[in-house]
């Protein structure tokens, strides 16, 4: 497995990648979970997938296996702003304003939404591993653009899940049941910082560099 991240004006440069991550969602969300949200019948897109969007898609032999979407908490699109917040204003059926307690707004905070795993991946060794990649690809874009918290609206199942690879989550409001899959769920918070994995990759890294240097230091001058 694979991780590829890119916004609006560089989905061109990852082939059919996007579009299908929106079939993929499709299948989870419409097909499986009975959600509310806007498809046809093959992909499922909705008002928040636009040029303020960042993705972060997994591959794995060719295919799109999981994937997900984040946007600063500044964002604002004709009439929409980010989906918790807009649920926070009463815009959204489904999900109840006091799900976000307080109204945000912050460059510094970005939401991460529409997080999807495909059941092709039957193993929890294979799950977590999308899952990792798929968070560290929306971590790497936030950081680069000086986010230093996450927030989504997820299962309690997920929150579990991303405590596992290293995410220091919390709750940030009280947890609702959701009128058309039956699951609970709840606002997260995140800071934006890599999971254990990637941060021991990135130490691997510093410190093979960190010799590299050494070795180049004491190499007799020519």
């Amino acid at each position: 497995m694979h991780n590829q991240t890119f916004e609006f004006s560089q989905l061109h440069q990852h082939g059919t990648a996007f579009y299908d991550f929106l079939r993929l969602r499709k299948k989870v969300f419409v097909d499986q979970l009975g959600w509310d949200v806007p498809h046809n019948n093959d992909v499922e897109m909705d008002q928040y997938d636009t040029p303020l969007a960042h993705y972060s898609i997994v591959i794995k032999d060719g295919e799109v296996v999981g994937g997900a979407r984040a946007m600063p908490t500044t964002a604002i699109w004709g009439p929409n702003t980010y989906m918790l917040r807009d649920a926070h204003l009463g815009k959204l059926a489904h999900i109840p304003a006091e799900v976000l307690p307080d109204d945000i707004a912050s460059e510094s905070v970005w939401e991460c939404t529409r997080l999807v795993i495909s059941d092709t991946l039957s193993t929890q060794v294979e799950r977590t591993t999308c899952l990792r990649l798929i968070v560290d690809g929306l971590v790497e874009r936030a950081m680069e653009r000086g986010a230093d918290e996450m927030i989504c609206l997820s299962s309690l199942a997920l929150m579990r899940a991303l405590r596992q690879v290293g995410h220091d989550v919390t709750r940030m409001g009280p947890i609702y049941r959701n009128d058309e899959d039956g699951r609970s769920y709840a606002a997260l918070s995140m800071p934006v910082a890599f999971s254990n994995a990637r941060r021991a990759e990135m130490g691997i890294l510093g410190h093979a560099l960190s010799a590299q240097s050494g070795r180049r230091d004491i190499r007799p001058a020519a």
